[in-house]
């Protein structure tokens, strides 16, 4: 993949992430679930982007870093008074609802796409999350 494709390919996946967030805020829906969407749709779906080209050395350093921004993030916002206040729906959250998640997401995947179980697991438990950043702005 040329350099010009790459950078074209960065540039689509920063536009489309803002737009996601963007209509996330505007119409107060969870972030996650329409950045999830945008990233489908962008890749598998359409076939706009194709992962595949655009992982070279530089991924997982750049993975890394915006992983470790977004947590520190998380960590100077979360406030340990709401989080108590909240404390029950957390724990229902990251305990039976992981589980629901998982087994929903996966058992979608297998029946949906016709993927084998494994992978079918695989896809439903990347699709769960449990983190503070994604359960607490859920509430």
């Amino acid at each position: 993949m040329s350099v010009h494709a790459i950078l074209i390919s960065i540039a689509l996946v920063i536009v489309l992430g803002v737009s996601a967030q963007w209509v996330a805020w505007r119409f107060r829906l969870p972030s996650i679930l329409l950045l999830l969407v945008a990233g489908f749709v962008a890749g598998p779906v359409t076939g706009l982007l194709e992962p595949q080209a655009l992982q070279g050395s530089w991924v997982f350093a750049f993975v890394s870093l915006s992983i470790g921004i977004i947590l520190f993030e998380a960590g100077l916002t979360l406030r340990l008074s709401e989080l108590r206040e909240v404390g029950a729906a957390v724990r229902n959250l990251i305990t039976v609802g992981v589980l629901v998640t998982w087994a929903g997401a996966g058992l979608g995947a297998y029946y949906i796409t016709g993927f084998n179980l494994e992978l079918s697991i695989l896809i439903g438990a990347l699709l769960t999350v449990t983190g503070p950043t994604v359960i607490v702005p859920l509430l």
